[in-house]
């Protein structure tokens, strides 16, 4: 797990249904395949789409059964047509939010087109992914593109292919697990195996959302089944951002985790109350989500018009699970300008001395340039980084020798995740004053 953005939407739809038909197909000489290149931030897949025109930056998500567009500025005109009202409500403890309903849009990703799509705009950026993931992302698409296709996801090229179903054949594959899934509310649920320490480390049968939108390994509703409980070494954190809100849990561990043969060791778990997954919970059998944590160590094969998935182990299957150890929750802030120093050499051909005609002096030079900042958005109470007293608000100048506008977001996170009890030295911004600290990192699970 790289950070804690977790997407989540289960979107519940109660003010306006939809009888539009769409479908994507391929608007090229092949009509067979198409391969898209991806970006994978944070275990999130971001391609790119283009509505009505725009080039727009969207989340391919499992977990959704609607597109929806929530981050849209003053440069990024996609001409919405035929648009209603409608409220919608997801995960998190808030209120439903109110949006708007686009229908007949064109939907374009290289040579794949829809021509009839619709799309739900929210009209406040309630999850400001943006920030979360230090690039612009505009909106989040799943059930709707994935419904036409068979789709290879290649977390390790970071390539999708798109086949058509009518003509694709499976190779056989000694070392894939094809396990089948059940649509509710046009998204996937599969069936894999927990060990629980609340059964003495037996496995017990669970119903998963097969969710790429998120970025953690494993999410279970506690009291889903009298033994999914919080085990006994736990932490609580903030897990991510839903439409109605901030989603609260218990982050902890479970020994094993089947899914079909496929046999993960030490995964982490976050356990979610009923209060946070009221709305998941409407469907009785499921048990929590299985995420892009997990997900990203196959090579796996989406297939919703014969509803399976294929797995196939990648390098990345035996890696272990690490999760953020600081408490700090991270956000891009803009940018601002930096201040940096520069060594020019220069020669000096003039000089009278014969021995000194080749040497080299160096003039220290200064450039002010845009630079990214990143603010502390969040800090976990009780969290080596709450002790040291780190802040909500902070801005983050430095961390031990690494000056952050020369970091990406990820690469923060990942120094929070590299080993219990490795110092950082954190610099700050508050309120105008630069403020030094130091804490260790914290394996709490």
């Amino acid at each position: 797990m790289k950070t804690r953005i977790s997407l989540i939407l289960l979107l519940t739809f109660f003010t306006i249904s939809t009888n539009s038909q769409s479908g994507f197909f391929f608007n090229s000489a092949n009509k067979n395949k198409q391969q898209v290149s991806f970006r994978l931030i944070n275990n999130l897949i971001v391609i790119p789409l283009e509505i009505n025109g725009e080039k727009l930056s969207f989340i391919l998500d499992t977990g959704v059964n609607k597109t929806i567009l929530f981050n849209l500025s003053d440069k990024d005109s996609i001409g919405l047509k035929n648009t209603t009202k409608v409220t919608l409500r997801g995960l998190g403890e808030g209120e439903a939010v109110n949006a708007l309903l686009s229908r007949k849009n064109t939907f374009k990703i290289k040579n794949i087109v829809s021509k009839n799509e619709t799309i739900y705009v929210i009209l406040k950026d309630y999850f400001d992914l943006s920030s979360k993931m230090g690039t612009t992302i505009h909106g989040i698409i799943g059930y709707n593109l994935l419904k036409d296709f068979i789709i290879r996801v290649n977390y390790k090229s970071k390539k999708l292919t798109f086949y058509n179903p009518k003509t694709f054949k499976y190779k056989k594959c000694r070392k894939c697990e094809t396990l089948p899934f059940t649509f509710y509310r046009k998204k996937p649920y599969i069936d894999a195996k927990i060990s629980l320490d609340t059964v003495g480390n037996k496995f017990v049968d669970v119903k998963l959302l097969v969710d790429s939108g998120g970025s953690d390994a494993l999410w279970l509703f506690e009291g889903s089944k009298e033994v999914i409980k919080t085990p006994k070494r736990f932490f609580k954190d903030i897990l991510g951002e839903g439409l109605s809100g901030t989603i609260f849990g218990n982050r902890s561990r479970v020994s094993k985790f089947k899914l079909g043969r496929f046999e993960i060791k030490k995964p982490t778990v976050s356990f979610l109350d009923s209060v946070s997954t009221h709305n998941a919970r409407k469907f009785k059998e499921r048990n929590g989500s299985l995420g892009s944590g997990i997900l990203k160590r196959f090579k796996v094969w989406i297939d919703y018009p014969n509803k399976k998935f294929t797995f196939k182990k990648n390098g990345s299957f035996k890696n272990d699970f690490n999760y953020n150890m600081s408490g700090l929750d991270i956000a891009y802030n803009g940018e601002e300008l930096v201040k940096e120093e520069a060594l020019r050499k220069v020669r000096n051909p003039y000089s009278q001395e014969v021995n000194d005609r080749n040497s080299v002096s160096f003039i220290t030079s200064y450039s002010y340039n845009f630079k990214p900042s990143f603010i502390i958005r969040n800090v976990v109470k009780n969290s080596p980084a709450d002790k040291a007293g780190l802040l909500k608000d902070d801005v983050i100048l430095r961390i031990n020798s690494s000056p952050a506008h020369e970091l990406t977001i990820g690469e923060i996170i990942s120094k929070f995740q590299e080993r219990d009890k490795k110092k950082i030295k954190i610099t700050i911004r508050r309120k105008g004053v630069k403020m030094k600290f130091e804490f260790r990192l914290h394996k709490s699970v």
